[in-house]
């Protein structure tokens, strides 16, 4: 059993960054492949960015290429999701999953790990 807790999140202007953090417990980062996900009210979960376990893999949804960037500290069981130049369209509440396989996937099902999520609000 795995257990995330997601925290960074809070209200920023156009053009502004935001880091969040995932920590995990109950596992070690290092047999889990990771994601950040989003969602906006009314919205589907859309798929933001994954990495494998290992770290040397990484997917982004096209639509945060070049803004966002994620990192895992395994020693300190913690998955990171540096953010950009953040626009308003990047609202919404984020959070992070986990899965027992070597890779990541942009599917939320696939993910049986989830954070409770932290609220991330972009001003225009």
């Amino acid at each position: 059993q795995v257990q995330l807790v997601e925290s960074g999140g809070g209200l920023v202007q156009a053009g502004g960054s935001l880091r969040l953090s995932c920590t995990a417990s109950g596992r070690t980062f290092g047999n889990y492949a990771m994601a950040w996900f989003r969602q906006a009210p009314g919205k589907k979960r859309e798929f933001v960015v994954s990495i494998s376990w290992s770290g040397s893999s990484t997917a982004y949804a096209d639509s945060v290429k070049g803004r966002f960037t994620i990192s895992i500290v395994n020693a300190k069981n913690t998955l990171y999701l540096q953010m950009s130049s953040l626009k308003p369209e990047d609202t919404g509440l984020y959070y992070c999953a986990a899965r027992n396989y070597m890779s990541g996937s942009s599917v939320p099902s696939d993910y049986p790990y989830w954070g409770q999520g932290t609220q991330v609000t972009v001003s225009s």
